[in-house]
């Protein structure tokens, strides 16, 4: 058994105890076994589990692995904690607020011997499992991926590029390797509304558009326009939702990973993946960074 401890006590952290309090039958969440939970907020007992401090959940022999369910400004210095203390680390993305710190988690990780996964659930649900299958072999002429959504405290969430790496993961595991040849970001800050435009080319030079749209009202929405070849994909396609949900499967895999039941070549490739994203969010943040004309 991984005895396991959750790290912050919001909506994720929250579903996270929940699924590690009812493990899938017959499956390796079984493996793991919930000892308490870190919160900077003073809640006492939450579903019959213990609060703790989290120098107890650093310093505990009992506790294997943690469950990082914190604001994304503070996920690399909990990950870097318990990575230091010998835990092994689930994260919710982003992993951090820049490539350098995500690579150093990533060597810490790897110094000590430790599996450090990354949750990413939408490569999980079934739009998009469905939508790869449609794109698969396909031979792309430009596409874009625009989303929408309400306001976020960039001081908790980060930069756009990292609080939506979301999306960009989703343009990197459809069609590979991207370079980004510009980006900009729109700003009225008044009206909490922000627009950041990247703009990438593939391996094959095919160009590639990611809008990430956020004001007060917006509906949560993702709109893609793919055009391939053999014609265009204008709309994600209709799934029915699994029956397992998407923070399950990820602590399935997590659980997995902890037993050795995952090759060394779906790590390595998952592992290039994540830093490839966080990579180019760094870049996409370097060129909004540059001066532009504020929108009238």
């Amino acid at each position: 058994m991984f005895g396991t401890v959750v790290i912050g006590i919001g909506i994720a952290g929250s579903v996270r105890i929940r699924d590690l309090l009812n493990p899938l039958p017959s499956s390796p969440t079984e493996h793991l076994k919930l000892l308490g939970f870190v919160s900077r907020r003073s809640l006492g007992d939450v579903h019959d589990v213990k609060q703790i401090s989290l120098q107890e959940a650093l310093s505990s022999q009992e506790v294997h692995a943690a469950i990082i369910s914190t604001d994304n400004h503070n996920h690399y210095e909990s990950a870097r904690m318990f990575l230091e203390a010998g835990k092994h680390v689930l994260v919710e993305y982003p992993l951090a607020l820049s490539a350098e710190a995500a690579h150093e988690l990533w060597e810490l990780s790897e110094q000590k011997g430790k599996i450090l996964h990354v949750e990413h659930i939408e490569l999980l649900t079934e739009e998009y499992k469905q939508l790869k299958k449609e794109v698969a072999g396909k031979e792309l002429v430009k596409g874009t991926l625009h989303f929408t959504g309400g306001p976020l405290d960039e001081k908790r969430s980060g930069f756009p590029a990292f609080s939506g790496i979301a999306r960009l993961t989703w343009l990197v595991d459809l069609f590979g390797d991207l370079t980004v040849t510009s980006a900009m970001r729109e700003e009225q800050k008044e009206k909490n509304y922000s627009r950041m435009t990247a703009n990438f080319q593939t391996a094959n030079k095919r160009p590639l558009t990611w809008i990430e749209e956020r004001g007060p009202g917006m509906k949560r929405d993702k709109k893609i326009n793919f055009c391939f070849k053999s014609g265009c994909l204008e709309s994600l396609p209709e799934a029915p939702r699994s029956a397992v949900g998407l923070f399950m499967q990820d602590l399935v895999l997590f659980a997995r990973k902890l037993l050795g039941q995952v090759s060394k070549e779906e790590l390595e490739a998952e592992k290039r993946r994540i830093l490839l994203c966080l990579n180019l969010a760094e870049e996409i943040e370097r060129h909004c960074e540059r001066p532009t004309n504020p929108l009238s």
